[in-house]
Formats: structure tokens, sequence, C-alpha cells
């Protein structure tokens, strides 16, 4: 039996590479993209985990906290 959450479409899943401005500085953002899991590593030492909600909206299930101005500007990059 298929879990239901396997079932959301896989659109644009895979892995993401940019630059995000976070605490006054550019640093790399890398985003692996897998069902409606994001996985966020910022300059190599901020882990994120957020998931994608049915409205396209992120919520933050792990790691360290990020600000809303920078989960937002990940949704824009990963989801359009």
């Amino acid at each position: 039996m298929i879990d239901e959450k396997d079932t959301h479409p896989a659109d644009k899943d895979g892995k993401y590479e940019f630059e995000i401005h976070y605490s006054g500085r550019e640093l790399t953002c890398k985003v692996e993209k897998e069902q409606n899991k994001l996985i966020v590593c910022i300059d190599n030492n901020i882990n994120a985990e957020l998931e994608i909600q049915d409205d396209n909206c992120l919520i933050q299930t792990g790691g360290n906290e990020l600000p809303d101005s920078a989960i937002d500007y990940i949704r824009k990059r990963v989801l359009g």
C-alpha cells in the first residue's frame, strides 16, 4: 500500500544552490527538495528542515531557527 504522503506531485524535486542574504552577509544556501520536505544548509553551518503545506506555505519542523524572511526567500527560489 502506498502512503498517502507519497501521492503528492514531486514537482521540482532535486538540489538547489543560490545566494541568500542572512545576518547581514551573502551566504551560500543549499536546498534539497524531496516531496514535501526541504533540507536547508546555509554556509555549511546552519541547518533546517522545512515542510511544504498544501497552500505552498513553508513551516519549519527542525534545525536552527530561521527568520521568516529567509524562509520566504527559500520558498520563492525553490517553489517559484
